[in-house]
């Protein structure tokens, strides 16, 4: 039997340690979740200068590098604590308080020139503009709006832009000025949206009473893009503004999730802030069982945390007790609340706009004991208050206690002392009215001051906005510059191309033109050359010399051969066109051997394999010089063909001939011989116009007599180029 119970007590020991273990690890996954965006910078403590590549470590071994504006963002849990490392300064360390943004300085330690050939002057003034701002934020209104235009006026991204202007509402919010913080968180989400800023926004229009937009801007938020923290906060909004409409389901809806998330993720304070919120809805509801609760647990809760919290839950449900006329209840907490304050008040200030000051409690727990129809403890409170109210130099309170005091004295039987706090009590509203004078003019300057600063902004925006508009103008314009400057070199290009294809359609026209042409001037020749040559096969037939005729006929077809087979050519090699003058001029000699004497010499220097001329070019000069020159003349004359060098790439071809010359041949002609040579020179004329202009000026030719006397014959001087 003990063996068996043995047994049971061992696995008993192992199933609660199995549950504590799950019961752990579930702990700890909720409290890996309890997370939210901490935004920070890291600068030199003596330059404001941001420095980058920092490493930042978060306790729980999250990390991340600050980047070239010193800048930095890390999922963190209040408590948490930040790990700054770098080569250059010591390493420090800094407790994560709440989700609001943070700024750690470090000391420099013989640190060469910060970021050199890299460091830029208007981040490291905006920066130090900005963080002059913040420290300004709770003690000078203006003068946080100052430095807030002054980081404006350097040359600022989009989201230091952005990042100035958050701020600029964070100080109109602090100070009340609603209206002036929503145009500020605006402009912000204008130059670079962000979620924490979307939140400040949406709580802005509720504190400015506008709570239907207040509503828009929370349901606007993508809840995808906000962290936990971010999650609860924006319930807790929203429930804000559905109860200042009075929705108070919705509210209490609104509440319960925010409330679930703050569970669920372990956001201790907001667990305790949603538990007070839902009983001030059921409260305002008329469901007082429930309010009571939600309070009961918001009490607790807030104990946990820290005294100053504690408090505060205390003084609200003190308010929930007072309003259900529990007066014992509040007696007790405010009773509770005062003791407390002492400690508080060692710790931090308390501004007398503070609820828990010493003689705003003082005066409700008076009040209390009054409604509670206790004036022996209810006078001792209000003396208590308005002896705090005189240190605190509070005349609201000392106003409303002496009053009170008076009333209870006099109830109490006492009324000559009731009637001397009476007196009291008109004197401090003599006082309190002069007072309130002096705060409406102090008022009045700081709205001035406000709107002066907030204009220099305005101005500056301005300002900004125009030369942006300006530089978009300007790019606008270049842009459209570019376009029409684009648009002409295109067009010109375009225009180019079909210049150059038009020019080469031209010149192709203009070459099938004068490959025609030469065609049709060679079809022109070889009819006139042909019909000469028959003539005078003709001739020896007439004159009954037949074998003579056959000899004539046979070199004659040599020669039509010849002539037929370059036809179709533009130029061929100098040494065909000499085989063929040789033929011609053999022919030409044979019917007139009465009448001259020929000569073919080429310079042997001459290579006449590599130039090349136009075919048949020569035998009209030679077929003019024996029919109009030659011919005519009385004794037998001489034919001189010469083809001679005249430069390395040049030779000339002379032909030149003693007969009659031009004047004379042409007094002989008839009208019809005179058509028919002039018809001959222009086709040739024009031949070598065409091949010149096909061929860059090939071949030129010069007509000229020798003397101005009878009988002195003519020369032709043809001049060909090498290719």
């Amino acid at each position: 039997m003990i063996k068996i119970s043995h047994t049971y007590s061992l696995i008993f020991f192992f199933l609660i340690t199995l549950l504590s273990f799950g019961q752990n690890n579930n702990t700890q996954q909720k409290s890996d979740e309890a997370f939210f965006t901490v935004r920070g910078s890291v600068y030199l403590k003596d330059t404001r200068e941001p420095i980058d590549n920092v490493s930042i470590q978060v306790n729980d071994g999250r990390y991340t590098r600050t980047d070239i504006f010193g800048k930095f963002v890390v999922k963190a849990r209040v408590g948490d604590e930040l790990t700054v490392m770098h080569d250059d300064f010591d390493t420090v360390r800094y407790t994560i308080l709440s989700d609001e943004r943070i700024t750690i300085l470090v000391e420099d330690q013989d640190r060469s020139p910060y970021r050199s050939g890299r460091a830029d002057d208007d981040v490291r003034r905006f920066n130090q503009m900005i963080d002059s701002a913040d420290a300004y934020l709770k003690k000078d209104a203006a003068k946080s709006i100052k430095f807030v235009g002054d980081a404006l006026n350097y040359n600022v991204s989009l989201i230091q832009s952005a990042e100035a202007h958050e701020l600029l509402g964070d100080v109109y919010v602090y100070w009340k000025q609603y209206d002036l913080a929503i145009s500020a968180y605006k402009v912000s989400l204008q130059n670079f949206a962000t979620s924490s800023t979307k939140l400040k926004l949406a709580e802005a229009y509720t504190q400015n009473e506008d709570y239907q937009k207040s509503i828009d801007t929370y349901k606007s938020l993508n809840e995808k893009d906000l962290s936990n923290y971010q999650k609860t906060v924006l319930y807790e909004g929203l429930g804000n503004a559905y109860l200042k409409l009075k929705n108070t389901q919705q509210a209490i809806t609104a509440y319960e999730k925010g409330l679930e998330l703050a569970k669920q993720h372990l956001i201790a304070p907001k667990i305790t802030d949603l538990n007070s919120k839902i009983a001030e809805a059921y409260n305002v509801k008329g469901e007082v069982e429930k309010a009571k609760g939600f309070y009961s647990n918001s009490l607790k809760l807030a104990k946990k945390e820290n005294k100053k919290r504690a408090v505060e839950e205390q003084v609200k449900v003190a308010e929930f007790n007072n309003l259900n006329q529990e007066y014992e209840s509040e007696i007790e907490l405010r009773k509770g609340v005062i003791q407390t304050l002492d400690d508080i008040e060692k710790d931090s200030v308390l501004p007398n706009e503070s609820p828990l000051t010493p003689q705003k409690q003082n005066y409700k727990l008076g009040n209390a004991y009054l409604l509670n129809n206790d004036l022996e403890n209810a006078i001792p409170s209000f003396k208590r208050s308005i002896e705090e109210a005189d240190k605190k130099e509070d005349l609201d309170v000392k106003k409303d206690a002496t009053r009170k005091l008076s009333e209870a004295l006099i109830d109490a039987g006492n009324a000559e002392e009731g009637l001397k706090w009476l007196n009291e009590y008109k004197n401090t509203v003599d006082e309190l009215y002069a007072k309130k004078v002096q705060e409406i003019s102090q008022a009045a300057r700081f709205s001035r001051n406000i709107a002066e600063q907030q204009n220099r902004i305005t101005s500056l925006e301005s300002d900004r906005a125009l030369s942006k508009s300006k530089y978009d103008l300007t790019q606008e314009r270049n842009k459209r510059q570019q376009l029409i400057i684009y648009s002409l070199i295109g067009g010109l290009v375009l225009l180019l191309v079909t210049g150059f294809f038009m020019y080469k359609y031209i010149k192709q026209q203009r070459l099938a033109n004068n490959l025609l042409a030469l065609k049709s001037l060679r079809s022109q020749m070889n009819p006139h050359f042909i019909f000469n040559a028959l003539n005078s096969v003709n001739s020896f037939i007439a004159t009954n010399d037949e074998r003579t005729a056959n000899k004539y006929l046979s070199d004659f077809s040599q020669l039509m051969r010849s002539v037929l087979e370059n036809s179709e050519e533009d130029f061929i090699p100098l040494k065909k066109e000499i085989e063929l003058l040789q033929l011609y001029t053999k022919l030409e000699h044979f019917r007139f051997q009465d009448k001259f004497e020929y000569s073919i010499n080429v310079d042997e220097t001459i290579n006449v394999e590599e130039f090349e001329i136009p075919p048949m070019l020569l035998q009209p000069y030679i077929e003019n010089a024996v029919w109009h020159g030659l011919r005519y003349k009385n004794e037998k004359g001489h034919l001189k063909i010469a083809i001679q060098p005249k430069s390395q790439d040049e030779i000339t071809i002379t032909i030149a001939d003693d007969g009659i010359g031009r004047t004379r041949s042409k007094q002989m002609k008839t009208e019809n011989q005179k058509k028919q040579n002039s018809k001959g020179m222009n086709n040739i004329k024009k031949r070598v116009a065409i091949l010149n202009e096909m061929y860059k000026d090939k071949v030129d030719v010069m007509i000229d007599d020798f003397q101005a006397s009878e009988d002195t014959g003519t020369k032709v001087i043809v001049t060909i180029k090498k290719d």
